[in-house]
């Protein structure tokens, strides 16, 4: 019966707002409104939302600090990573505040929590309370629910109206969204950018350099400034520039932006620039986000979650780099269902552009027809400019781009990224994209020799 009423009832309809609103008042009632005795950090944004609150996560727990976490990939109620079930960001109010509630039972100080703007605008967020407020970016996505990229980005600022006035926003400078959030009231906000200086900014990267297995940057850091709010919205900005070497054992330019905003999260609660930068030497990445495989091919593979068509253009500019003017890079896309039709075109136009080979794939379908699905991906693939492949079956997919590598390629298999399961027309099926390459790639023969003892 609520299904029927909900599917009669538009999205954004108030009625089914308040509807969302009263589930997460009861969800938060039933389990003590545990957010209040615990230190949420939020972070949203189109890209990156995963590594930042992983990265936040490492930092604070090389600090000393006991952390949980919830995000698209995992969460961890403090007794270790778990995966998340749902393959969602939106999870249930009840889900999260019974894991809010773990935490707090598991001694947990902090809580990092992933933030879509599904969530914001469905109140699955209300009542966690937020002491620091981070953006990453926002680019072309869920248009299909917000309709404008304006109002995209007005729902993901519900999260920083969530401070009422208090605590601190991390915001990109570079972001669109930097002029409209800097004006939300906060006690303090925390301004970075990847590359450019301005009176404003807190935190920048220069000097950056990228290989196959690590980054490096310079991070420049103005002391003090650190806005507090003011009658006219200025503050002092008059700074001493201090700088610092940052190094990540994990590929992609693109986590440097991920690494400066998890710094700024953590330098909002106190914990020091160069211990933030410490900790992150020793982060290994996440599953699934451009992870390498690795059975003795002499040629580089990686299981990636790119979704959305800024993820695709940063991971295939990542590859690029990494093969240079010798390798080809292979790129195997696809598109979930039930989400943004207009971005299927242009994830198959932006791997066209910067792959030498593209094969396009299923993805998870939920309730769509997986081969629309995949057309519509399709038709966006320019098959004047790179080799290009439609291949159904998504294991054939993945053993046909293996097979076709050469040595000194960059093969990248987009989409599932760390799942153990994808959903399909008839259901749930056991996927874990990273297994099922690592067995391809030993039918082809490959296989790591342990060094002798």
């Amino acid at each position: 019966m609520i299904g029927r009423l909900k599917a009669c009832i538009g999205q954004r309809n108030p009625l089914r707002l308040a509807y969302h609103a009263g589930k997460s008042l009861i969800a938060a009632l039933c389990y003590g409104f545990p957010a209040r005795r615990i230190t949420v950090i939020s972070v949203t944004g189109t890209d990156g939302k995963t590594t930042t609150t992983s990265m936040i996560a490492h930092i604070l727990r090389a600090s000393g600090l006991k952390v949980g976490i919830a995000s698209t990939a995992f969460f961890d109620d403090g007794t270790g990573l778990k995966e998340n079930p749902s393959h969602l960001t939106s999870i249930s109010p009840f889900v999260l505040q019974k894991l809010l509630r773990q935490m707090l039972n598991n001694k947990c100080t902090h809580a990092v929590l992933e933030c879509s703007s599904h969530g914001l605008v469905q109140h699955r967020l209300d009542w966690t309370f937020p002491r620091v407020a981070a953006i990453t970016n926002t680019a072309l996505e869920h248009l299909d629910y917000h309709g404008t990229m304006e109002q995209y980005r007005k729902d993901k600022g519900i999260l920083f109206r969530m401070l009422k006035g208090k605590g601190t926003k991390i915001l990109n400078i570079c972001d669109e969204t930097y002029s409209t959030y800097s004006g939300i009231p906060s006690d303090k906000t925390i301004v970075w950018s990847p590359t450019q200086q301005t009176h404003e900014t807190t935190l920048w990267l220069s000097d950056i350099h990228s290989t196959a297995t690590s980054t490096e940057a310079t991070v420049h850091f103005a002391q003090s400034q650190i806005a507090h709010s003011t009658s006219s919205g200025q503050a002092n900005r008059k700074s001493q520039i201090v700088t610092h070497d940052l190094h990540l054992n994990i590929p992609g330019a693109y986590n440097l932006e991920n690494a400066l905003c998890a710094i700024s999260s953590s330098l909002a609660l106190g914990i020091d620039i160069q211990q933030s930068i410490d900790a992150l030497r020793t982060f290994s990445g996440i599953p699934g986000r451009l992870e390498p495989i690795d059975e003795g091919q002499p040629f580089s593979v990686f299981v990636d979650f790119a979704v959305s068509p800024q993820s695709y253009e940063k991971t295939l500019e990542t590859l690029r780099s990494i093969v240079g003017e010798s390798g080809r890079v292979i790129v195997m896309c696809s598109s979930c269902g039930n989400r943004m039709r207009e971005k299927r075109p242009e994830i198959g136009r932006i791997c066209s552009k910067l792959a030498d080979m593209v094969i396009a794939t299923e993805d998870e379908t939920y309730s769509e027809d997986p081969h629309a699905v995949l057309e519509e991906v399709w038709a966006g693939v320019d098959q004047d400019i790179c080799k290009a492949h439609k291949i159904f079956d998504r294991r054939e997919a993945i053993a046909f781009a293996l097979k076709t590598a050469k040595p000194g390629d960059a093969v990248v298999f987009c989409g599932m990224g760390p799942f153990s399961t994808m959903t399909k027309l008839e259901g749930r099926i056991e996927w874990d994209e990273r297994k099922i390459v690592r067995e391809e790639l030993k039918k082809l023969g490959y296989t790591i020799i342990p060094n002798a003892l």
